[in-house]
């Protein structure tokens, strides 16, 4: 790994801290119907959160867990949601230059090794401009599903809720991201694929949403238009494992609590956090796993 690599998913994984500050705020507002406009403040008194006391992580640990003004306890859950979107922004990072994908070249970000190799590729006629700007905004898609998904995860396990405003925005976005990407260089036909994909596995969930109501709710569809755009991008592997992945993983899960006495077949089970678990699969390892499948269906 280069040094610059290195630069850059050190400043992602910072950026994956102040993300997830802000996934705290979302997390708490949007199912309690609170605008996202409003000042921070402390739930129990009141009191303005004033900027040196909004610091992801370091704040947190200098007011010692409690409100500056009123001494309440300030739950651990917010400084661990921010080191969690750190280490997933880094661990995206991380993958994203290390792998190839649409939207990235051979070497897979085209990250120049140093500075003076920078400025010797902006004036030569290999730059590297192109293919880095078409994979970092590819790249930034991909960090916006993450985040999306981190927070629908966690706002459907508290409330049973995928709230539609919060996918209608990361559909907003990643799809623009993704058709900027091609007009940067990608491949145009990643993007086709990216929407032929949302719009299957957004029939799929529907179908399945007509035929067993109590299955899933309407928040599963629209979760499924916004993972079928993103898996799209990568392939038909990663589309068809990472939704298969949800089901396999989500059954496992319900299977296992049934077991534990902690839920029966009548429990509703929050599908939403294994859509974006299968999802994951399917991005990292779909492909390899679509490869390994269809050696063995040779093989036989």
């Amino acid at each position: 790994m280069s040094a610059m690599t290195a630069y850059v998913i050190v400043v992602i994984g910072i950026l994956g801290l102040l993300i997830g500050s802000f996934l705290n705020v979302v997390a708490y507002r949007v199912p309690a119907g609170i605008s996202l406009m409003r000042p921070s403040q402390c739930s129990s008194c009141d009191a303005p959160v004033r900027p040196w006391q909004n610091v992801p992580v370091l704040s947190w640990i200098a007011l010692r867990g409690r409100c500056a003004w009123c001494g309440e306890r300030i739950s651990a859950r917010y400084p661990l949601v921010e080191l969690a979107a750190g280490a997933l922004f880094a661990l995206a990072a991380w993958w994203w230059v290390t792998s190839s994908r649409p939207g990235s070249s051979a070497d897979p970000m085209a990250l120049p090794t140093s500075l003076a190799d920078a400025w010797t590729q902006l004036s030569g006629a290999d730059s590297w401009i192109a293919p880095t700007a078409a994979s970092g905004v590819a790249l930034l898609a991909w960090l916006w599903f993450i985040a999306t998904g981190f927070v629908l995860a966690i706002i459907d396990i508290e409330t049973r809720r995928l709230p539609r405003g919060i996918v209608r925005t990361a559909l907003v976005a990643v799809g623009p991201l993704l058709a900027l990407s091609c007009a940067l260089g990608a491949d145009w036909w990643a993007f086709v694929r990216a929407v032929l994909s949302m719009l299957v596995l957004y029939i799929a969930y529907a179908l399945l949403w007509l035929v067993k109501p109590g299955g899933m709710g309407g928040g599963d569809v629209r979760l499924a238009a916004l993972i079928g755009l993103m898996l799209g991008w990568f392939g038909w592997g990663p589309l068809i494992v990472g939704a298969f992945a949800a089901f396999v993983l989500g059954g496992v899960y319900g299977i296992t609590l049934m077991l534990g006495g902690r839920a029966t077949r009548r429990t509703a089970v929050p599908f939403g956090p294994w859509m974006i678990v299968g999802a994951v699969v399917g991005a990292v390892a779909g492909s390899r796993i679509g490869e390994w499948y269809l050696s063995l269906l040779t093989v036989g």
